[in-house]
């Protein structure tokens, strides 16, 4: 269909402004598509709406990338890709470890991934989870027109969980032609390669009626460990500092006091490391410092002598096998009507490691007659209790069990006992993650009366994964073997019993010891996604301002979503309060649960203005989706906005918008497990002794502790406490809402080549919530405060908090508020150099003007804008992506320069620590530095069909931050540094070939 010049203009325009926030759009291909928009057009229906005109501009700001950018990159995973712009900040990805779930998520603003919605043209991608959250390694690289990101609600476009925004995935849906790409990659050290190949195949069909593509991946990327790493080598103490001086003088971890060592461990001195140690740490439950200490390599006991060095077993980046296959496909079956379907398999394997498992926090119930305690250990357990006993730190039916009845700890007793010994014998630790995923969409789409269309599809996605957890001792087992009196056979009287040796160095435990003492696991999750969608969309003739010559636009539908999700954990994780797996961070209990959803939606632009002075276009624009939930029950959301375009070059934008997340299956139907939280410092235990007032104590005995107990128990282990997670079936959350208001302007200019502006300001301001309070939220609410309903919360055995059963409540709920302001700006423009090529210049800016979060209204605000910690994984206020390009004939090279400033250890989180008397964090750590990086990308074009390409990520090698391993969050903080916020592995070179037919 031939176009007006008017027209014509207007769809030009709308290429431009639509996508004018693309700051890293090529110029090249958004001429050639105002070319084609002369030529002829279609309707454009842009992210963030569903209504299709000649001439739509998103109201909303969208950054877009498109193929060609996406390519410079050479970066077969798209959440690396998206982790670059200064709008996101890294979710789960190959550089999270500890606490990582095997996937790669996108986090826009910050706001966590379950608040960012992920689309594959417009449709929902099926989540890996039941916590809703979608794996992006399962999308098709090399299907990839372009990927839309979205800045605000849209949840009265696409629905529940678009509180941050969305990001649309937009394929390539007339592929024709044979493309085989092979890319490679690996750093200056010689490691961490990956190889990636992909085959993509497509035709027309017919002369044109339709089209068929088909595209295969495989990659394959290979382990780093932080021990392939100085900076990685030794775990450095985030509060003390204890570690970095060797670091620094590229000095080897220090060896332990003779006779006191095994593998990895480390001086007790150094005070870095683990307390779960070989040889085994001991401590009598409840009965204070004195009664605790630490075997020798000869069976002995003595004062600590050493502790384990966790790191070298940890990845710096987690190995990957990945296998994809899509098929999109659509044909005509008439001028009126078009079958289309889509069709995406993938399998993804993952692998996590951290360091060998061990007894940590676990309590036993010794018999003092094991023999294979040694004499001397034996006595010094018995002196140790008997005064532990005369200082009312021990009662029989406590930590005692009198036996014979006479009043003193002797050899015919038993003590419940902390044996904190790592088991090293078993191997690491890991958790292989592998998953088969598949979605189907089909639909037709057409004309249904003049200029009305419609839209019906269904869509199935399912997502099956198992999860095999090795190297984890079975605690059941360890207590069974301890408890025998002959050192032969075991007091349960089982025949596969093998009593066990912790009173020792490393090699204690043999092998028939530790093939009773393991425990391999297996857990299970399904997840599975119905979608049944009808849209009609078109122009009501009857609505229309006059002079204008253009009627409301409007889209009207309506979506039946079904949502279920489980995870099935064999008997071994099921096994509370911990399960048979030690070091596995509690235990699993099966999750059975979904929701299903029936919603309405409307959507209107209407023309306003066009072709008036000052006012060349100004569409009104409005939204509305009603939503009935069977689990949160009626919800609503909508949006109201109006773009503005006084003169050609110049659009102006501002959006009102309300969205939802109703709760996803892991947040209405996860059982009450434990599990492990960071926390800083317990006020209540030794490490806090000095500073134990009389108000404190009483604080301290309101949660379960004895009078003798306070100030006598041990601290934190290694940055994180127990804690009692799930969904409290008394009090489920309810839905969040977030109000969403977003303005600015794009602005384009011929002063130079394709020149475009935008600034836009956004501000999402999130009620209630879903969530969960942070450990040290509520050991601050409580200790320092003195709330009685947080004191509630504080479970303790002993007087501990590390002990197993002990911990923090946790459950998820409704927390008050978490807001993100800021300003993105971006730019793009292109310079003719006349005989020497053409040079291209852009630039995406975003600064953060808020980025806070208050759990209640009697918590404080804590401010993450600027800052980093274990409530902030780091927030820089300043991020800039800017990328040069120059091409010439054949050749092209290409620069990107990425720059995120400085942040500071949270205010809230040092005054915290501090107040609790607490260290608080060593100096060198309270602040990290700007960082800049640049990477290089090089292509040249061999005739018509070959281009060779080539890069080098942190071309000047930008060392990563110093900040030990207690300064934020387990899973964002490790090896000493935040390797998902900062380039860890150094120099990274890539090349690859492409052949295209």
């Amino acid at each position: 269909m031939y176009i007006s010049s008017k027209v014509a203009r207007a769809v030009k325009l709308a290429l431009v402004f639509g996508t004018a926030s693309a700051a890293l759009i090529t110029s090249n291909s958004l001429l050639a598509e105002e070319a084609q928009a002369e030529k002829e057009v279609e309707r454009i229906a842009v992210t963030g709406s569903r209504i299709r005109r000649p001439g739509a501009v998103s109201t909303s700001p969208i950054l877009s990338m498109d193929a060609e950018e996406m390519s410079y990159m050479q970066e077969p995973e798209v959440e690396k890709i998206l982790r670059v712009l200064p709008g996101t900040t890294p979710g789960d990805g190959a550089n999270a470890n500890n606490g990582s779930a095997g996937a790669a998520t996108v986090n826009l603003r910050g706001l966590e991934p379950e608040r960012s919605l992920v689309l594959m043209n417009g449709r929902r991608l099926v989540p890996f989870n039941y916590d809703g959250q979608v794996d992006t390694a399962t999308i098709p690289t090399a299907l990839v027109d372009r990927v839309d990101l979205v800045t605000g609600g849209a949840s009265a476009v696409y629905g529940s969980d678009a509180i941050a925004g969305a990001v649309n995935f937009i394929m390539k849906n007339n592929f024709e032609g044979v493309a085989l790409e092979y890319n490679f990659a690996e750093t200056e050290e010689g490691d961490g390669t990956r190889d990636t190949i992909s085959l993509t195949l497509g035709s027309n069909l017919e002369d044109g009626r339709g089209n068929v593509a088909v595209s295969m991946s495989w990659m394959n990327r290979d382990a780093i460990l932080l021990g392939d790493r100085d900076l990685g080598l030794l775990g450095i103490d985030t509060a003390s500092g204890a570690g970095y001086e060797q670091f620094r003088n590229g000095e080897p971890p220090v060896d332990p006091v003779a006779g006191c060592g095994g593998p990895n461990t480390v001086d007790f001195v150094q005070g870095s490391g683990s307390t779960t140690s070989i040889p085994t740490r001991f401590a009598i439950v409840g009965a204070g410092a004195a009664a605790s200490g630490q075997f020798r390599d000869d069976g002995t006991i003595g004062d600590e002598c050493s502790r384990f060095n966790f790191n070298p077993f940890n990845f710096y980046q987690t190995p990957q096998e990945r296998y994809s296959a899509t098929a999109i496909a659509h044909y005509d079956i008439n001028d009126d009507v078009r079958a289309y379907t889509t069709f995406n398999f993938s399998n993804v394997t993952v692998d996590t490691q951290v360091a060998p498992s061990g007894t940590f926090g676990a309590s036993f119930d010794l018999p003092l007659a094991n023999p294979l305690i040694g004499d001397q250990a034996r006595q010094w357990m018995i002196d140790a209790a008997n005064t532990a006993l005369g200082n009312d730190l021990l009662a029989d039916g406590g930590s005692w069990n009198d036996v014979n009845g006479n009043g003193v700890v002797d050899e015919a007793d038993y003590l419940t006992v902390q044996l904190r010994r790592r088991t090293a014998e078993l191997g690491a630790r890991t958790e292989l993650y592998d998953t088969d995923q598949f979605q189907v969409l089909a639909g037709f789409e057409g004309t249904l009366y003049e200029d009305w269309g419609f839209d019906i599809s269904y869509q199935y996605g399912e997502s099956n994964r198992v999860t095999t957890r090795g190297g984890y001792t079975n605690l059941t087992n360890v207590q069974n073997a301890l408890d025998t009196t002959d050192g032969v056979t075991c007091a349960n009287g089982d025949s596969n019993c093998v009593p066990i040796n912790l009173f020792g160095g490393f090699g204690t435990i043999t092998p028939e010891m530790a093939a009773y003492a393991q425990a391999i696991a297996l857990q299970t999750q399904k997840y599975e996604q119905r979608v049944a969608q009808l849209v009609i969309d078109g122009p009501v003739e009857f609505i229309e301002v006059p002079g204008v010559g253009e009627p409301l636009s409007i889209s009207i539908g309506f979506e039946h979503r079904q949502e279920k999700g489980t995870l099935t954990p064999d008997e071994c994780l099921k096994l509370a309060p911990a399960s048979c797996q030690g070091g596995a961070g509690g235990n699993l209990l099966p999750i059975s649960g979904g929701y299903k959803a029936d919603e309405i939606f409307i959507e209107g632009i209407l023309p306003i203005f066009d072709g008036a002075e000052y006012a060349d276009i100004l569409d009104f624009e409005f939204g509305y989706r009603a939503a009935d939930y069977d689990s949160v029950g009626n919800v609503s959301t909508w949006k109201l906005g109006f773009s503005w375009r006084p003169v050609e070059d110049l659009l102006i934008r501002v959006m009102q918008q309300s969205a939802t997340r109703a709760p996803n299956v892991g947040e209405i139907a996860s059982p009450v497990v434990t599990g492990l939280d960071n926390a800083l410092q317990d006020p209540c235990s030794v490490a806090n002794a000095a500073n134990i007032d009389d108000t404190l104590r009483q604080l301290c005995i309101s949660t379960g502790m004895t009078d003798a107990q306070v100030g006598q128990v041990q601290d934190v282990i290694s940055g994180q406490i127990n804690s009692i997670d799930g969904s409290d079936p008394a009090n489920l959350p309810s839905e969040e809402e977030a109000d969403t208001f977003t303005a600015g302007f794009v602005w384009s200019s011929e002063f130079l080549d394709s020149f475009t502006l935008t600034v836009d300001y956004y501000d999402i301001d999130i009620d209630d919530v879903i969530g969960e309070f942070t450990a040290q939220e509520v050991l601050d609410a409580c200790y320092i405060n003195g709330l009685a309903s947080e004191c509630a919360k504080i479970r303790r055995i002993g007087g501990d908090l590390t002990v197993a059963g002990s911990g923090v409540e946790l459950f998820t709920t409704n927390l008050k508020n978490q807001r993100a302001e800021g300003i993105e700006v971006g730019v793009n423009f292109n310079v003719k150099l006349g005989d020497m090529g053409d040079l291209a210049l852009s630039a995406n800016i975003n600064k953060y003007l808020t980025h806070e979060k208050q759990a209640s209204d009697v918590q404080p605000v804590i401010d993450c804008k600027g800052y980093f910690g274990t409530s902030c994984d780091p927030v820089s206020d300043l991020r800039w992506v800017q990328r040069t390009t120059w091409s010439y004939e054949d050749f092209t090279v290409s620069l990107l320069w990425r720059h995120m400033s400085s942040v500071e250890v949270e205010p809230f989180q040092y005054a915290a620590a501090t107040a609790e008397g607490g260290p608080g964090y060593f100096d060198a750590f309270k602040k990290i530095d700007s960082a800049d990086y640049i990477d290089l990308f090089a292509s040249y074009h061999y005739g018509d069909h070959i281009k060779f390409t080539f890069g080098v990520d942190n071309l000047f090698e930008e060392d990563p931050p110093v900040v030990g391993g207690e300064a934020g969050s387990t899973q964002y903080n490790s090896g000493n540094t935040f390797p998902s916020n900062y380039d860890v592995l150094g120099r990274l070179y890539k090349v690859g070939v492409k052949f295209e037919f």
